[in-house]
């Protein structure tokens, strides 16, 4: 497991980390514009969560932008969930002569022979997200272990009383995804002896339909009238499951979490169908790679940047910065998605959601 060690206070508000990430980069590079011609290579993994391409994506190039004078250029691809596909584009990339490349990897193991051949180019590797193996050079992501303690806190607040009158079900990610160990071992920290686990799976390529199969062999084995609560790692597999709740009869629907704020996530939690997720705020980690990624672009030193060390299983130290995360429930809705410009209420609240919305004060 990956070892954190703090270099500076990480719990930083995400708008005030926001601002210092942007103040690091324009103070070390102040009127530095030799550098401004940068290839910057784009490597996330799959297409099935919503986030990579409507918020990871053009926030990243949109940075990049800004930070070389609109002169810094995006080879862009996604893996699709393939880490043999993205391992090809990686080597794509060094042939193209990328300057530096952001890696969201699809497995953190199968990628660090790609990233070793990045380094032996003399690329710098940013790993995004996910801690790839291999030598990267920087690292940002969520505090994935607070995420599965938020997750966990959340359910137990749901079922209060009850936690212990029935079953749960735990349907963690993929175990070719260093973040789903991570969630796992925030959420049994808070869940485990607490709770009674009834059926626990680790979930193929997050695949909702994957979630789907499981719960309803859940379902099977526990009985519908057992279950009274389900820890879901992230909201694509909740739609899976709460679609397999049901199907299978299952009502009322237990509390589901989530993770990643996805619009129909949102809009589940507005119907009262999935009881949170974990709000991450996508704009102040993909602003850190593009920084991180364009520092080391230009030789530049990432110290006064990075806010914590963390160890891969192959590589120590590495500089990293962490964003805080958010339980999102039908509380705060207006507070984070909407105040922070994710979601507007028109898109949240469509005809099927209105009456539900106007419940909750979203107008």
């Amino acid at each position: 497991m990956n070892a954190y060690l703090p270099r500076a206070a990480v719990a930083l508000a995400a708008s005030a980390m926001a601002v210092s990430l942007t103040s690091c980069i324009s103070t070390q590079d102040s009127g530095v514009r030799a550098g401004d011609d940068i290839t910057v290579g784009l490597l996330l993994p799959e297409n099935q969560a919503a986030r990579y391409e409507k918020f990871d994506k053009p926030v990243i190039e949109d940075k990049i932008r800004q930070l070389t004078n609109g002169k810094g250029k995006v080879l862009y691809a996604n893996a699709k969930q393939d880490a043999t596909l993205q391992t090809q584009q990686v080597e794509t990339m060094i042939t193209d002569k990328a300057d530096v490349l952001i890696v969201d990897a699809v497995d953190s193991k199968a990628i660090a022979e790609s990233v070793k051949k990045a380094k032996d180019a003399g690329i710098p590797v940013v790993a995004f997200d996910r801690l790839a193996e291999g030598p990267i050079d920087a690292y940002t992501s969520f505090d994935n272990e607070e995420v599965g303690h938020v997750q966990g806190k959340a359910l137990l607040q749901a079922l209060g009383s009850n936690a212990k009158s029935g079953e749960i079900v735990m349907m963690n990610g993929a175990i070719t995804d260093p973040n789903a160990a991570q969630f796992k071992k925030g959420a049994h920290a808070e869940l485990n002896g607490k709770v009674n686990i009834g059926k626990e799976y680790d979930t193929k390529e997050w695949k909702p339909e994957n979630a789907n199969a499981n719960m309803e062999a859940a379902i099977s084995a526990l009985g519908k009238d057992k279950i009274i609560g389900v820890y879901s790692a992230n909201d694509g597999m909740a739609g899976g499951i709460i679609a397999a709740l049901k199907a299978g009869g299952v009502s009322p629907l237990p509390p589901v979490t989530g993770q990643d704020a996805e619009l129909a996530a949102v809009q589940r939690i507005v119907a009262g169908e999935q009881f949170m997720s974990v709000y991450k705020p996508y704009a102040p980690e993909a602003n850190a790679a593009a920084e991180m990624a364009i520092l080391l672009a230009r030789g530049m030193s990432l110290n006064s940047m990075a806010q914590a060390d963390v160890d891969s299983p192959t590589n120590k130290g590495i500089p990293s910065v962490l964003v805080p995360v958010i339980s999102l429930t039908e509380d705060n809705i207006k507070e984070t998605v909407i105040a922070d410009g994710v979601y507007t209420v028109a898109e949240i609240c469509t005809p099927k959601y209105k009456a539900a919305c106007e419940n909750l004060g979203l107008k």
